[in-house]
């Protein structure tokens, strides 16, 4: 297996291995991390860049001199490292004053300063060379279907999405954002909660094009969806912008495993989807390394999330070369599906006119079995 590299376009959140650990039954079993030293980590080891939240940074309630202290010693590190920031975003979840949500709080002028919050770090982003802005509504939500007008919230959602596009447009700012959907936790029940939600409301924007997805494979899996036929859809719609990877066990609490380290079968589909469709995108890895580990654990876990995206692409590569899988994908039809219902020039009456044996095609085997079978074992290594 070779060995990660920048062209990859691998990347990881300060907050992912910056985890300290907490949960809502223990404390922190590890230090902080100084993001200097994560840029220098991940460079080591062969990733392309790192993203933030602003909080992650730069400390809530710094001083303007402290920003700029802090902005600039992260620069410092990324340019002699060769890292990238090619996606930022804002922590709208962490201080109390978010507890009923940012864009959709109740109160207005937490929605406003929200806004503005976001603005002064696209600004930073842009700085950074970000052409990414992911936008994850953690408190956009509620726990009871009283303390908060769905319809109305939406409306609040949409309207702050409408000026943060406008204020990226009159900057002359080259970056577009990503929605992250999320079913639940933090909040009971979170607004947009999943790809298909998301897909919808961005069609009511007043700049659609500026908006794409953010999707996570372990969010979906909490929604018990699969995380492979989501991402198609994002792809269909020419809206996956961006993407967090990482490792869930069905639909229970946000895991955030290393990636492969869930559903490893569904890792495999997700990569081949990936590969065949050229997503040219960074790989985001957006897991926590486990609580039980050391600071070499922390390292170790990066080092494992590229290292089973390269396995499984090169699995899912020779899997896509082996005769044996297009004979098995012809015996299934699978291949038939690239050809149009209609043929051109024809329509309704075409097909209105058209004699078919019912009972000899409901007779057909698909030979899904087969083709399963044959693509977990070139995922387990037989071939």
């Amino acid at each position: 297996m070779r060995n990660p590299t920048p062209a990859d376009k691998f990347t990881f959140g300060l907050w992912t291995v910056g985890w300290q650990a907490r949960d809502p039954f223990g404390d922190a079993t590890r230090a902080a991390l100084d993001p200097i030293r994560t840029v220098s980590e991940l460079a080591k080891r062969g990733a392309y860049g790192v993203t933030f939240h602003d909080d992650d940074l730069i400390p809530f309630g710094s001083s303007t001199s402290d920003r700029a202290a802090h902005i600039a010693r992260f620069k410092k590190a990324l340019d002699e490292n060769g890292m990238k920031v090619p996606m930022a975003t804002t922590n709208l979840f962490s201080h109390p004053v978010f507890k009923d949500g940012a864009f959709t709080s109740n109160n207005r002028d937490i929605r406003r300063y929200a806004i503005r919050k976001v603005m002064t770090n696209i600004e930073l982003a842009v700085e950074l060379g970000a052409h990414t802005y992911v936008c994850w509504g953690g408190r956009e939500g509620a726990e009871t279907d009283i303390g908060k007008d769905p319809v109305v919230a939406l409306e609040r959602m949409r309207e702050a999405f409408n000026i943060l596009g406008q204020f990226v447009i009159d900057k002359g700012y080259k970056i577009k954002f990503a929605m992250e959907p999320k079913p639940n936790e933090p909040r009971g029940d979170i607004f947009l909660p999943t790809i298909g939600h998301a897909l919808a409301f961005i069609n009511s924007l007043d700049h659609p094009e500026l908006v794409g997805l953010n999707p996570e494979v372990g969010h979906e899996q909490m929604a018990g969806l699969n995380f492979v036929h989501g991402i198609g859809q994002a792809l269909f719609h020419k809206k996956l912008f961006h993407i967090d990877l990482n490792g869930q066990h069905g639909p229970k609490y946000d895991q955030d495993l290393v990636f492969g380290h869930g559903d490893l079968k569904s890792a495999f589909f997700l990569v081949d989807l990936l590969e065949r469709y050229n997503y040219d995108g960074p790989k985001h890895f957006d897991y926590k390394p486990m609580r039980t580990e050391s600071d070499d654990g922390v390292w170790a876990s990066a080092t494992a999330n590229m290292r089973t995206y390269i396995i499984l692409q090169e699995r899912a590569k020779a899997f896509r070369a082996d005769p044996r899988t297009a004979a098995a994908l012809e015996k299934s039809g699978v291949n038939e599906l690239l050809q149009p219902t209609v043929a051109k020039g024809e329509g309704w009456k075409e097909i209105a006119g058209e004699s078919f044996d019912v009972e000899a095609a409901g007779k057909r085997g698909y030979h899904y079995e087969e083709l399963d079978q044959l693509a977990l074992e070139y995922l387990i290594g037989v071939y």
